[in-house]
């Protein structure tokens, strides 16, 4: 494919266009496009696939995102990223193609003019697993235990009885498909009589009523990679439901990532946020406190006279990406606490220190707001 052509001018889109607009610009290129409506013209089967190129990288938000802000070269280094291939983090592209030519041709999504066999897939499962912080900074193994429709173990999949085997059907002769001719136009829908499979039962298997699978809680172990988000998704190839008898390979299996609520941290992207008090002492004078890290404790130096609100950054203790294993940044907000129950010795030694200190060299920010603060009320009666 040529690396040159817009994404947006492909499908005849504007760059703010939503996700529905997408689908729907691409629905009518690929009804007009395709290859079965356009047989041995060799412009529109370069057009159609630049078209499917320009859909699977708009209809995935990651993608989507990685092509706005670096263009090509962003998506070649993004599909490169060992941990994206190896988990599947992918956008909705084939599972919409296929659905858009299912409701064009009736069938699961045949795309050329070879066999015409509707090889049908089993459903995909969308499944939402929750995943402590600090798991997902670090990669974890989840155990899962999904209820789904698995290959029936007594006829192996094939829906017939013992000593039986599937017949072709004698409506579309094994094709799975027929055709219809509408106006000019020549359409292929699936096979009423066998649903697509091609195949027709005589003798169905009684385990699983002739249907190929039966339903079941297999345990499974997940690896989910180090650096996953809350609402980034796992694929698992084949691991979704079974076809129906005579039909194609299994669905995929889609776990949907949350992040449980941290009692001490936030996370935005590769960062982490938190809040550290500090006592006024400390404030005043500097020192060192500890603050957690999600790999332990790290001393923080205050320096003196820090204000309630600075910000401090510890560079690496963030958390990595599924796209960048480098981890972003700690930022420690402090907070200065006033202190509360003070006895009659300490609100004494307060009141002291706060005579000794109320002037602008010690304290600019307050002696600044009362110039303001006289300003304006003469302002008031001027």
């Amino acid at each position: 494919m040529s690396g040159v052509q817009n994404y947006y001018d492909t499908l005849g889109v504007s760059r703010g266009a939503n996700g529905a607009e997408i689908k729907q610009a691409y629905r009518r290129l690929a009804m007009k496009l395709h290859p079965d409506r356009n047989s041995g013209d060799a412009r529109s089967a370069e057009t159609f696939k630049q078209v499917k190129e320009a859909y699977e990288v708009l209809s995935d938000d990651q993608k989507r995102a990685m092509y706005d802000q670096f263009g090509h070269e962003g998506l070649a280094a993004g599909t490169g990223q060992a941990a994206g291939r190896a988990h599947g983090f992918t956008g909705d592209a084939n599972d919409i193609f296929g659905d858009i030519f299912s409701d064009i041709f009736g069938g699961g999504g045949s795309g050329g003019s070879g066999d015409v066999r509707t090889q049908r897939r089993g459903s995909n499962i969308d499944y939402e697993i929750q995943i402590s912080l600090a798991d997902s900074a670090t990669g974890t193994t989840v155990k899962l235990r999904i209820p789904r429709q698995v290959r029936c173990g007594q006829c192996s999949g094939s829906g017939a009885g013992p000593g039986s085997a599937p017949v072709q059907c004698s409506y579309c002769e094994g094709a799975g498909q027929v055709r219809l001719q509408q106006g000019v136009f020549s359409i292929r829908q699936s096979c009423p009589h066998c649903q697509g499979s091609g195949q027709t039962i005589s003798n169905p298997c009684k385990n699983c009523r002739g249907s190929g699978r039966m339903r079941e809680s297999s345990p499974m172990e997940v690896k989910i990679p180090a650096g996953v988000d809350d609402g980034d998704r796992v694929r698992l190839q084949n691991a979704g439901e079974a076809s129906r008898a005579g039909g194609g390979p299994s669905g995929d299996l889609f776990l949907h990532i949350r992040i449980a609520p941290h009692p001490m941290f936030q996370r935005e992207g590769r960062d982490l946020y938190c809040e550290v008090p500090i006592s006024i002492t400390n404030a005043a004078l500097g020192g060192d406190v500890e603050v957690p890290t999600l790999a332990g404790r790290v001393k923080l130096h205050i320096n003196s006279g820090t204000q309630s609100g600075h910000v401090y950054r510890l560079r690496g203790k963030g958390v990595p990406s599924v796209r960048a294993r480098s981890p972003g940044d700690l930022h420690c907000r402090v907070r200065v606490e006033t202190p509360v129950n003070l006895g009659k010795r300490q609100k004494e030694l307060l009141t002291e220190l706060g005579e000794g200190i109320a002037d602008k060299k010690h304290s600019p920010m307050h002696s600044n707001w009362l110039g303001r603060v006289k300003k304006f009320f003469n302002g008031l009666h001027s």
